[in-house]
């Protein structure tokens, strides 16, 4: 029988709370010494990795390539773009001493690089065959945040952010969407956590950019968590950073660039969408550990032969493969009581847990305890039947992760057709709204009058247009509708 650990804050009790005990028991990461700063624990930062070489493969697949560029940005630099420092000048980390001494200029710790990696582009861009330019790179960015919570939002974060250099207009907006794709793609697949894609309004916009798009995830309170971006920068970042080239027909043009970007947020959207009252909830395609064996081992003299067994079925499973990588399997041989053993992974979220003592060993049998089925669910397997469906086993489980938050996405969306049914949604102290769609044509002014209001965001500008309709604010005529929701 399992003793149950201590809980954790139940989610329907307090669920910023219930967040933190998460990642806390399931030891992915904790706060770091300087406030709004965090510690990415091992098996946090090997869910990362995993993210990392998910992404980064789809990057380079796309045709970008790795660079690395300074974390210190001249502070002129960011003056270049007069929307884009004034858009990050309250979260900016300013270094004005060096080596003892005030610096001539202060230095930035960058919030973002398009400024500094928009000079060498200058550089390296001067004909038509210089392009597309395609750049990548993985880094810790600053953002001096007021309100922070552990990989949602910090003040210092990790992430990729993609710069890309285009000849035509066609081109930029082109690969903007392209990485929109990509990113609901990875969301959807190896997360799976189901996104809507959507444009962001003026007010949300990217400060310096032409569109912000983006993938926005509903996280298990009804919330809406802004999960990637893609920026189309127009030729903004272009003039103000002399990204010229000249064309096939000899003239001196202004080029057309894009970012994008995803970040340990990723993580965050993770917990919110998955993890339960007992813990976290790995999906299978990025658990770093997929499946752990626990030897079950009553009286000494049984050891060998129950070890020989689990070495064995470790062996076979290591040499299979789920989604084209190999199996991420793990003996748990610890000298632990088994209740205890059994719950750390159950916190940690590990998708398949395997048990196997000394009648197991006599049956050929074991037995499989599925994570996404709470913890009791056990099942008696054959061994051999159990290796043959391995792969199915993983796969049918990261499908119903994504089928239950898809359900749970439709549950708590609703159609909203007046200003009186987005009110009577939004205003009821109880949380149980989720996101609201409507026809929108509404301005900045508005929507800013709406987040003091019902503290709700337009998350996103559907990408479809509809049947026409008028503004449930404004009246205006309108294809377009827009997700509302409660934001992290």
């Amino acid at each position: 029988a399992m003793a149950k650990a201590p809980v954790l804050t139940p989610q329907a009790d307090d669920f910023p709370r219930w967040y933190q005990d998460v990642l806390t028991k399931a030891e992915l990461a904790d706060h770091g010494p300087v406030r709004g700063t965090m510690v990415i624990r091992p098996y946090g930062y090997a869910l990362w990795e995993r993210m990392q070489a998910e992404v980064d493969a789809r990057i380079k697949a796309a045709g970008a390539e790795n660079a690395y560029f300074p974390l210190f940005i001249p502070e002129s630099y960011l003056q270049r773009e007069a929307e884009h420092v004034e858009g990050f000048s309250p979260e900016l980390a300013v270094v004005t001493v060096g080596g003892g001494k005030e610096l001539e200029e202060p230095v930035v710790v960058r919030p973002t690089s398009e400024t500094v990696i928009g000079e060498y582009m200058s550089k390296w861009v001067q004909s038509h065959r210089d392009l597309p330019l395609l750049l990548n790179q993985w880094a810790n960015v600053v953002r001096w945040e007021m309100r922070t919570r552990i990989f949602l939002r910090t003040a210092e974060f990790l992430w990729q952010e993609g710069h890309t250099v285009h000849a035509t207009e066609a081109e930029a907006v082109e690969e903007t969407l392209k990485m929109l794709d990509v990113y609901a793609d990875f969301a959807e697949n190896y997360m799976a956590m189901p996104v809507i894609k959507g444009e962001k309004t003026e007010g949300e916009r990217f400060p310096g950019a032409v569109n912000t798009y983006s993938i926005e995830a509903m996280m298990q309170d009804g919330k809406a968590l802004q999960a990637g971006t893609s920026h189309f920068l127009g030729q903004n970042f272009a003039k103000s950073c002399n990204i010229k080239f000249l064309s096939k027909e000899g003239v001196e043009e202004h080029a057309w660039t894009t970012s994008w970007g995803v970040s340990t947020r990723l993580i965050g959207g993770m917990i919110m969408t998955h993890a339960d009252d007992d813990g976290m909830v790995m999906p299978p395609r990025l658990a770093s550990q997929q499946i752990v064996i626990m030897p079950v081992i009553p009286k000494e003299e049984q050891r060998e032969s129950v070890m020989a067994y689990v070495d064995a079925l470790y062996a076979e499973l290591k040499s299979k493969s789920y989604a084209g990588r190999p199996l991420r399997v793990k003996v748990d041989d610890r000298d632990l009581r088994g209740g205890e053993k059994a719950w750390q992974w159950v916190k940690k979220g590990v998708p398949v847990r395997i048990e196997v003592g000394p009648r197991d060993v006599e049956s050929g049998k074991l037995v499989m305890i599925r994570r996404d089925q709470g913890p009791k669910a056990k099942e008696f397997l054959e061994r051999d039947a159990f290796i043959a469906g391995v792969e199915s086993l993983l796969q049918e489980i990261q499908d119903a992760l994504l089928q239950r938050a898809k359900a749970y996405r439709e549950a708590r969306t609703c159609e909203v057709n007046s200003r009186a049914a987005y009110e009577s949604y939004f205003a009821s102290e109880t949380d149980e709204t989720g996101f609201a769609i409507a026809y929108w044509a509404g301005d900045a002014e508005l929507e800013d009058a709406l987040s003091k209001q019902f503290k709700t965001t337009v998350r996103c500008v559907l990408l479809d247009a509809f049947e026409p309709g008028e503004c449930i604010f404004t009246g205006k005529p309108t294809t377009r509708k827009a997700v509302f929701a409660k934001a992290y």
